[in-house]
This record gives structure tokens, C-alpha cells and sequence, in this order.
């Protein structure tokens, strides 16, 4: 067991400081360091961290941790998150600016949100555009901020109290 969490702790190190590409790449990474795993070992093990890819600025992909050392994190392992915040989603603030509205995540998490906005074929929504922790949401000209904040309290299990103006 104590290889496994020496070999879990690198694999942290190498994600949160390193430009890591493939499961390929990461597998040599700890291969050099003397940690020899196989593919469904590592995937495992990615699959327990909650990695998560996201394109990079020179067109290519990188591993990601969500922010477990944060205090929000700590906050929501004790069941006390703030307001604002729901964690499952990864959904932290929304903001509107006319038509659009600019909606924040935890790092990793704004595809999969866009997704499920998306898979919801609400007639109010056009599209979404996700990065790697913000949504560009379209909504049609004719909604108003109200009806929009209705939306997306209950897509996003907030309050609608939670929704920025």
C-alpha cells in the first residue's frame, strides 16, 4: 500500500507541474522515477484522482487535478459549501452581459456542464461554448434576466438567489 500512495502522490506532482499529454507519457514519467505500472493500473488511478484532459494553447491536450487543496473543497468535505458554489457541477458564479451569460467552474469541469446545458434542448438556449473552467452561454435575444436566472438555478442546483445579476 505504500507504493501505491508513494506512486499516486508522484502522480500529482507530475500533473500539477508538468505538461502531461497521454497516459503513455505519464506511465514513462513514473517509469523513470522507478514506479512501473501497467495501462489499466494508471487508469485507474487517474479515474480515482477525477483527472480531467483539457486542450492546451499549442492544440494539445494536459491532464488536470480539480483544486482538492483548496478551501472550498475543504469547506465542502465537512458539508458546509458556500453560497454560489455547487460542487457536483463544478459550478462556482454566472454572470450576464446582454444575450450572453459567462458562467464560471472549478478547472476541468465547463465541458461537461456545456454538455448537460446543451442535452437540455431548452428553445431560451442557443448554444454553449465551453473552455476549461468558463462557459459562454447564448441565450435568444427575447429572454429576459429572470427568465434565464430561473433556468439556470435549476440546471445548476442553485438558488436563484445565486445567480449573479
Amino acid at each position: 500500500m505504500k507504493n501505491r500512495r508513494k506512486r499516486i502522490d508522484l502522480i500529482i506532482d507530475l500533473i500539477r507541474n508538468q505538461c502531461i499529454g497521454s497516459q503513455e507519457e505519464l506511465a514513462d514519467c513514473l517509469a523513470e522515477r522507478g514506479h512501473n505500472v501497467t495501462q489499466a493500473t494508471l487508469s485507474r488511478d487517474l479515474k480515482m484522482l477525477r483527472t480531467t484532459k483539457v486542450p492546451t494553447d499549442r492544440g494539445t491536450y494536459m491532464y488536470v487535478l480539480p483544486e482538492s487543496d483548496s478551501l472550498k473543497d475543504k469547506i465542502l468535505s465537512f458539508g458546509q459549501a458556500p453560497p454560489r458554489a455547487n460542487y457536483q457541477s463544478g459550478f462556482l458564479s454566472l454572470h450576464f452581459s446582454g444575450n450572453l451569460i459567462v458562467i464560471k467552474t472549478r478547472i476541468g469541469y465547463a465541458a461537461g456542464l456545456a454538455y448537460d446545458i446543451d442535452m437540455r434542448n431548452m428553445d431560451e438556449i442557443l448554444g454553449t461554448i465551453p473552455g476549461s473552467d468558463t462557459i459562454l452561454v447564448v441565450m435568444r435575444e427575447d429572454v429576459v434576466r429572470q427568465r434565464a436566472a430561473e433556468i439556470f438555478a435549476g440546471i445548476l442546483g442553485v438558488g436563484i438567489n445565486d445567480i449573479q445579476s
